[in-house]
């Protein structure tokens, strides 16, 4: 039994916890952060979808595995991972959105980042 039994999952296996929340409750994550960015909402539209999801998670935790329903603790990590995850799919979807729609103005730096081009790059390319 792992030393986090109990602390941040409360079922037998680390396996259930991380199928369940971080695999099943990330991508529902990405995906929910990642249709909020499509839609060029801010990012607290994508932390509300986020919690929502994280609440599901935590019905599936109770209806499948006989887990907590009600528990602030277990809630408030599901959250974590579901946030920390729907973040970084809000930020991938936000920079490819800006450097594929306003590629004279901004370039990629990092998957999840971009910075404004050098005016001198605009010029020369006219």
């Amino acid at each position: 039994m792992s030393a986090l039994q109990g602390i941040l999952f409360e079922e037998e296996s680390v396996w259930l916890f991380g199928l369940v929340t971080v695999v099943m409750g990330g991508w529902a994550g990405w995906m929910a952060a990642r249709a909020v960015a499509k839609a060029w909402r801010p990012f607290p539209y994508a932390a509300l979808a986020l919690l929502l999801v994280a609440a599901a998670v935590r019905f599936i935790h109770f209806a499948l595995f006989g887990g907590t329903l009600l528990s602030a603790q277990y809630y408030l990590v599901d959250a974590a991972v579901v946030m920390l995850i729907g973040a970084a799919g809000y930020r991938y979807t936000r920079t490819r959105q800006m450097t594929t729609q306003y590629r004279w103005l901004y370039e990629r730096t990092s998957p999840l980042t971009w910075r404004e081009r050098p005016s001198g790059a605009a010029s020369e390319r006219s």
